[in-house]
């Protein structure tokens, strides 16, 4: 009996337990912060993809010039967020600064201008840029952005630090009773896992498919600076990191998965920004994360089938911003409010 008290006294008693700590994990502890809802976020500490990535809010194909699903959705949902994001970091991440895509040639400005009568996010109204090469002008994305990626990141973390709700260690699967819905000293209600290519792992979900995507980008310095008013994409983006760097990237690479940089990637990323960049650059530093994807290109979240409060929230691909808000929203509403997880994600699909 009194082994039992102890135990019970000792124990911390929590909604949620978050296992990740990208997009996916952030933006899940968002909702429930906002919804006052007790949890501990794991944090391993590496970089994860989301850490490097771009911060690109784009709700157009730049290869096809035609939108995605559920594009608006998304972006209406993200602009909501980041307010209610605003009140308890008092800063706003979103970086209102448009996509410009560089034609590479007449054909496809022409095929820009038809999609632009079809999909909203394409505008008609065609831009020249003095600061880099666009024989064929530019096409600017309707309502895209750039999200601060470093703050949002330094300032969640500061935030979960300062509220004691975020614990920085590498997550023990062996030492979580499933039975009893106890890890350590956490008796919980949900765990949800939101760890990117670090599922492959875990015991409990290392078999969902999603598979890496290495990209690698470049932090750029620029003899002369070029237009900031744009995020600027011809083979790949380019936007100011600060005063003295620029963000230019990234790859795309399915082989490649080792843990180290390939110099092949950043040799094709020195050759594209020389085609339309023709001054002198220096390369300040390299980066790579690995996205993880899925061959549907739709996320994955859903519950174990036979542990029923372990949850799994993944796959959000190159879109992390935006998948990563609005399903976090939707996983939320499932947990608390029955509402059913969108078929097109739901990781039943996969059993």
């Amino acid at each position: 009996m009194y082994l039992g008290f102890f135990i019970d006294f000792f124990m911390k008693n929590v909604d949620y337990i978050i296992v990740g700590d990208g997009y996916a994990a952030l933006f899940f502890a968002h909702q429930l912060i906002k919804n006052n809802k007790s949890f501990y976020l794991f944090s391993e500490g590496k970089k994860s993809a989301s850490m490097v990535s771009a911060g690109i809010i784009n709700p157009a194909v730049l290869k096809r010039f035609t939108t995605f699903w559920l594009a608006q959705e998304q972006i209406d949902s993200l602009k909501k967020t980041l307010s209610e994001i605003e009140t308890y970091t008092q800063k706003n991440y979103l970086i209102d600064k448009p996509i410009l895509r560089v034609f590479h040639d007449e054909k496809e400005k022409e095929l820009w201008l038809k999609k632009s009568h079809d999909v909203q996010f394409l505008s008609d109204d065609f831009i020249e840029l003095n600061s880099v090469i666009n024989p064929f002008s530019c096409g600017k994305v309707n309502q895209s952005a750039r999200l601060d990626v470093r703050s949002f990141f330094h300032d969640l973390f500061n935030y979960l630090d300062r509220k004691g709700t975020l614990i920085r260690e590498k997550f023990n699967y062996s030492l979580l009773n499933t039975d009893s819905s106890i890890y350590k000293d956490f008796q919980f209600k949900n765990i949800v896992f939101a760890e990117g290519m670090g599922v492959k792992d875990n015991p409990f979900f290392s078999e969902i498919p999603v598979e890496p995507n290495k990209g690698h980008h470049l932090e750029v310095k620029l003899s002369e600076k070029i237009d900031e008013d744009y995020t600027i994409k011809k083979k790949h983006f380019i936007f100011p990191l600060n005063d003295d760097s620029y963000y230019y990237g990234g790859t795309y690479d399915r082989e490649q998965t080792h843990q180290e940089i390939d110099d092949s990637a950043v040799e094709k990323l020195r050759d594209a920004l020389v085609e339309f960049y023709p001054k002198d650059f220096e390369v300040l530093d390299v980066e790579f994360g690995f996205r993880p994807t899925v061959k549907d290109r739709r996320p994955i979240v859903g519950n174990h089938p036979q542990f029923q409060n372990l949850y799994v929230f993944n796959g959000l691909g190159a879109r992390g911003i935006l998948n990563g808000n609005y399903f976090a929203i939707n996983l939320y509403n499932h947990l608390e409010n029955g509402e059913e997880i969108h078929p097109e994600v739901d990781l039943k699909r996969f059993q």
